[in-house]
């Protein structure tokens, strides 16, 4: 493979591709080849990093149908530069750094470094490759640098280091429970609940067994639980609307008291009230802000497409909404960044599901995120109160709406996006219906006024792709198309955008 070939599997902070045939028009990107020499290369990285001459690197995989090849590769280029592999099999993203954090290992069972095979919720035929030292998840400059280092790297053909075998599922679990169980104060808090667990087919099917069964939960009525690379039943996707349509309808039928469903590798969750209505996105962060700010007063970083109503939320609970870029990195890293400026931050979280605590070392972690929201439901329960009642008094848009316009192939996206982005800006300025944001990080979000849609706009890049998402809100039926009838009476005059989904909103 070329440089070129490598630096086009970096996807922000990750490595992916397609790994198996089975699409039309998507070749194999991503082979066992390729995973050996971009892995190998990270071992010399991490190597540089932390002194070593020689290292042990944990590897797992959720449950694509690719993984096993591409885990070969890995343990090739791990091994064949001289280090040892800990294969440990199906895993979740998050226990993949947890197990370089785990004190009941010692320093020389802890790995000093790990990779999960993964490509979140991505298509069957696409896998990836995710990175960690013990300082967190790497960045995207990281990335860069091994796959520059894996096109010039020489692998060598025999195995010079040891491979060892050893699931760490269990042990991950088994600290979840324990949290459960320090903070209520009782061995089964959760007895007489029933909850629901939709893995998709993913890595998260554990939870059911291994954390809810054990604090006493009744789980029956939970579904797709089986790993299927093929995710036979639907995508394990958080904002997938079938997904969730789908945990939502579980939940009815079992008539559960809360429903709990995981992206593939688990770095993701959504919930579901009793009464089969979505926690999710904007109510998924307030309840879970709303739990951290009893707790302690302090900031909340989001990213950029979160409402109006959530920022009142928080004020309301005595805490600082800061708006950010989106991307779940670029979120951890500024709730990092406030916090060594001295400015308390507990939360970093996207409304795709990524929610990152401090107190959990920033890391996005879906099955950790539930577990907080357990403790909050036990306790809850003492009192004859539910979940929802945390926020009850969140003010939820009339309407809500994303727009995904396309670029034409033939233009250089960026550069005519970022000019149109900034014309945007002096247009909405020069328009007393639409008022400019004073926090914008990125693209343009503007408020209109009672007349022009009574919400706001958010007109964005997307960050890889050809694509200028928008998303609209309003407090009013039929906001959201007059809003669209403003944007499009901009947009229309840039003839590289497909307009078409746009004039589907305002029709």
């Amino acid at each position: 493979m070329t440089l070129q070939e490598y630096l086009h599997l970096r996807n922000g902070t990750d490595v992916r591709g397609v790994a198996v045939d089975g699409v039309e028009g998507e070749p194999i990107t991503l082979t066992p080849a390729a995973a050996k020499n971009i892995v190998a290369a990270f071992c010399r990285w991490l190597s540089q990093k932390t002194g070593k001459d020689k290292l042990l690197v944990a590897v797992g995989h959720d449950s694509r149908i690719s993984a096993p090849a591409l885990c070969e590769g890995a343990v090739q280029g791990i091994t064949m530069t001289g280090n040892d592999a800990l294969v440990t099999g199906l895993s979740t993203t998050p226990s993949m750094f947890m197990l370089l954090k785990d004190e009941r290992l010692t320093k020389e069972e802890r790995p000093d470094g790990s990779l999960m095979i993964t490509a979140s919720h991505l298509p069957f035929n696409r896998n990836g490759l995710k990175f960690f030292s013990e300082n967190g998840g790497l960045e995207g400059s990281d990335i860069k640098e091994i796959l520059t280092l894996a096109a010039e790297i020489s692998v060598g053909s025999e195995q010079t280091g040891k491979t060892l075998y050893c699931s760490y599922l269990n042990e991950y679990a088994q600290s979840l429970v324990e949290i459960v169980r320090k903070a209520c104060g009782e061995n089964e808090p959760l007895k007489g609940k029933r909850i629901i667990v939709d893995a998709g087919n993913g890595a998260g099917g554990f939870y059911a067994d291994k954390v809810l069964v054990p604090l006493g939960a009744d789980v029956t009525g939970s579904q797709f639980l089986e790993p299927d690379g093929n995710f036979p039943n639907h995508i394990p996707n958080p904002e997938n609307k079938e997904a969730m349509e789908s945990v939502c309808a579980a939940v009815k039928a079992a008539n559960a008291d809360f429903g709990i469903i995981f992206d593939t590798d688990v770095d993701r969750a959504g919930a579901v009230d009793k009464d089969g209505s979505e926690i999710n996105r904007n109510r998924l962060i307030a309840l879970i802000s709303a739990i951290l700010l009893e707790e302690r007063k302090g900031t909340i970083v989001t990213d950029s497409v979160t409402s109006d109503g959530l920022a009142k939320f928080i004020a309301a609970k005595g805490g600082r909404h800061h708006r950010f870029k989106r991307g779940y990195k670029n979120v951890i890293n500024e709730a990092i960044r406030l916090n060594n400026e001295g400015e308390y931050t507990p939360l970093a979280i996207e409304t795709s599901g990524h929610a990152a605590l401090k107190e959990n070392y920033f890391l996005d972690d879906g099955a950790y995120l539930i577990t907080r929201l357990l403790i909050a439901l036990a306790k809850a329960a003492k009192e004859n109160k539910s979940l929802s009642d945390l926020i009850a008094d969140l003010d939820m848009p009339a309407e809500a709406q994303e727009i995904r316009l396309r670029f034409s192939p033939d233009c250089d996206f960026k550069t005519v996006g970022f000019a149109m982005l900034e014309e945007f800006k002096a247009y909405a300025a020069n328009h007393p219906h639409a008022t400019p944001a004073p926090d914008n990080h990125e693209g343009c979000r503007v408020r209109y006024d009672s007349a022009h849609g009574n919400g706001w706009a958010l007109v964005r890049m997307s960050l890889h792709d050809p694509i200028l998402p928008i998303n609209v809100e309003s407090d009013e039926t039929g906001g959201c198309k007059k809003i669209a009838a403003d944007l499009y009476s901009f947009l229309k005059n840039y003839d590289f955008l497909d307009l078409t989904p746009l004039e589907k909103a305002i029709k």
